[in-house]
């Protein structure tokens, strides 16, 4: 794989670093009205998400994407930022890309846990994501607001903003059910204990039920609790 010509660690636009995290695959590309150095095909990523804009990062266009046929390689960092992938090895994964699905972790190395350590790890965040979910459900806005961080951080928002606006939106409406679908638990590759929990979200008011795409990221305090430091859609 060939990534940023100055290596990874992406903090601004034009840095030609390559992002380090957990991303989405938003859309693919038609690389066939492109250059020949984007291969086979190319999927944009969605970077910046939301832990980079807290963290001030900027730039976007990040790809994943192919070489050039007559290539065949690319040297290891040779991108402005993308990930080059051989065009064989990205034709074994291109049945697996789906939109605002497939995620793309991007880290430096790999960590091995044994079945035993993930159980209690799946276990915890799978309590913590229910608690969250429950909250909501019975109203219940004080252990709501508990699982926040008082780093949080939300539209330019921070914890007291936050809990501003939940208790006079999310507080006030007359939900009858919430349920939690399609539970994605990743941790991320770089910072040790922060974690994210992706989901979709039905939410039932009286006859009428709203769905949505939910990203809860979780970090690990000193106490030794999950708390959620960033929340995003989609």
């Amino acid at each position: 794989m060939s990534i940023g010509q100055k290596g990874d660690g992406k903090q601004r636009r034009g840095d030609r670093r390559t992002p380090l995290g957990i991303y989405f695959v938003t859309e693919p590309l038609d690389t066939e009205r492109m250059h020949e150095k984007y291969g086979i095909s190319a999927y944009v990523l969605d970077y910046p998400n939301i832990l980079d804009k807290q963290a001030n990062r900027t730039g976007d266009g990040i790809w994943l994407h192919g070489v050039d046929s007559r290539g065949g390689k690319r040297p290891a960092l040779d991108t402005d930022g993308c990930l080059a992938l051989p065009n064989e090895e990205l034709g074994l994964i291109e049945p697996l890309m789906v939109s605002n699905t497939t995620p793309v972790i991007v880290g430096r190395a790999m960590r091995w846990l044994t079945h035993a350590e993930i159980d209690v790890l799946r276990t915890e965040l799978e309590g913590v994501v229910a608690q969250w979910s429950t909250s909501i459900a019975q109203g219940d806005m004080h252990a709501h607001l508990s699982l926040y961080g008082d780093d949080f951080r939300h539209w330019e928002m921070d914890k007291t903003e936050w809990t501003a606006l939940v208790l006079a939106t999310l507080g006030t409406r007359p939900i009858t059910a919430v349920a939690v679908n399609d539970l994605l638990l990743l941790a991320d590759p770089v910072e040790e204990g922060l974690f994210l929990s992706r989901f979709n979200l039905a939410v039932t008011e009286g006859d009428q039920t709203f769905l949505s795409t939910k990203r809860l990221y979780w970090r690990r305090m000193q106490n030794g609790t999950l708390r959620i430091v960033a929340e995003d859609a989609g």
